[in-house]
């Protein structure tokens, strides 16, 4: 086992080694007020308002972020209800996915950026290959104003402290999205995965931000829905009746300072709600289009008498509330960068149900993560990070998810990093009948990555 893993480590390393000299050699575009894709990047959160970038033309730029994962975790939920069996036929409805090392899918995301004008561009991200979608799906696109066609000293002073997006995007609900894997753009992230409890969709909608100073303020209005659509919702049913599409209502706001050469300090808050929306249902929690780098780390292995596609368990590790007809919830984060070391937490509390429910149910999270990046160009990083989950599954009983990390890494280059993580999660107090029941996985998951 240890001879299969080594073998394969290098195996990723050469193949990231042959293909990174192609990488530098690219000259691609400039692209205003644009997230890289590449390691500077990494500890970017909104889209700064200065940029040295001058405009001269419409410019397209395209970008990738591929990833080839490794896997070797194992599972179990000893003394789980009708978890027997040994082969597909044989095996009960809570039988775990049956896990031996090996490769995983390589999962690919395609950025197109487009200068249009003087302070305004566009984005549209195309997931190549996911867990979730093996095939090409959109993620989204959007059209972002950092100055606005139009003259005047009011428009100037107004945009040199505002910026408006509108379009179908990644809701910036939390600092936590920002640091998380996005499908086959995983450059970003320390970790294999982002949060157990995940707060990440794409919703069509608008934003508005105004940035100054280092403080930082926004306001959103999203259809908080992955799709849009126009039909009329179909009379709701006992035991709730509900009919309407109410509109998601996010704010955000902060500090971000450069307190000296070395140390930068980040408070954040953010507030997510909608009042019941009984369209498709809310996504808040389910509207990754992607799926987890965890694959079937903890799934069952059959449905209906036959083994499940990787597809359709494409999230495992995660806990979703199923808050899909109403929630309010608050995300605080505190970022601080000292030289080389990290520190970045999150608090997370929630309130929703479901449209079968009447009753409000609560869930909260935690997450302490630090990273030590070594070296004059941080090419090299080791990091930690503990991420506990508490949910109520009903009125009267909930239910603990706990994930233990380490991780580490090299860059290759500013494009190609290599990176491994142990990851440990347990899973506790679910009812005996649940196939997470007494659960447990854990293991090692390496990446290649290139980012560009």
């Amino acid at each position: 086992m240890k001879r299969y893993m080594t073998n394969c480590v290098r195996n990723l390393a050469f193949a990231l080694l042959a293909v990174s000299p192609l990488l530098t050699m690219a000259q691609q575009p400039q692209i205003q007020n644009l997230r890289a894709y590449d390691q500077s990047g990494i500890n970017v959160f909104e889209t700064p308002k200065k940029t040295d970038v001058k405009f001269d033309g419409l410019k397209v730029r395209f970008g990738a972020g591929f990833t080839q994962q490794f896997q070797a975790i194992k599972s179990e939920n000893p003394g789980a209800a009708n978890s027997g069996g040994t082969t597909v036929a044989t095996a009960g409805a809570n039988k775990l996915y049956p896990l031996k090392p090996g490769f995983m899918t390589a999962q690919a995301n395609l950025f197109t950026d487009v200068q249009l004008a003087d302070g305004i561009r566009l984005n549209v991200t195309t997931y190549l290959s996911a867990r979730h979608h093996n095939e090409a799906w959109v993620k989204g696109g959007y059209i972002q104003f950092d100055k606005v066609p139009f003259k005047g000293e009011f428009w100037d002073k107004l945009m040199s402290v505002a910026t408006l997006k509108i379009g179908h995007f990644e809701v910036n609900y939390g600092d936590a999205h920002f640091r998380r894997p996005d499908g086959g753009q995983t450059l970003y992230s320390p970790f294999m995965e982002g949060n157990v409890m995940d707060a990440f969709a794409t919703e069509i909608g608008g934003e508005v931000y105004l940035q100054k100073n280092g403080l930082f303020g926004m306001l959103g209005v999203t259809n908080g829905m992955i799709k849009g659509n126009i039909d009329t919702v179909i009379v709701g049913t006992a035991p709730d009746p509900g009919t309407t599409k109410k509109p998601s209502v996010y704010l955000k706001g902060g500090i971000d300072k450069q307190v000296t050469e070395t140390v930068r300090l980040r408070l954040s808050g953010s507030y997510y709600h909608n009042g019941g929306s009984y369209g498709s249902g809310l996504t808040l929690y389910g509207g990754d289009r992607t799926g987890s780098n965890y694959q079937n780390a903890f799934d069952k292995w059959v449905a209906s008498g036959a083994a499940q596609a990787y597809t359709a368990t494409a999230f495992s590790g995660r806990y979703n509330p199923g808050f899909t007809a109403k929630v309010d919830a608050v995300m605080l984060n505190a970022f601080a960068k000292i030289s080389g070391f990290e520190f970045f937490g999150t608090y997370e509390s929630a309130n929703g149900r479901a449209k079968s429910e009447t009753a409000m149910r609560h869930a909260s999270q935690y997450a302490v993560e630090g990273i030590y990046r070594i070296g004059k160009q941080e090419n090299v990083f080791l990091g930690v990070r503990y991420n506990g989950v508490k949910a109520d599954v009903s009125t009267t009983a909930s239910v603990d998810v706990n994930r233990f990390c380490l991780a580490g890494g090299w860059f290759l280059t500013k494009n190609v990093l290599l990176k491994a993580e142990y990851v440990n999660q347990l899973y506790k107090n679910f009812a005996q009948t649940d196939y997470r029941y007494n659960g447990k996985f854990n293991g090692v998951v390496v990446e290649a990555v290139v980012g560009f």
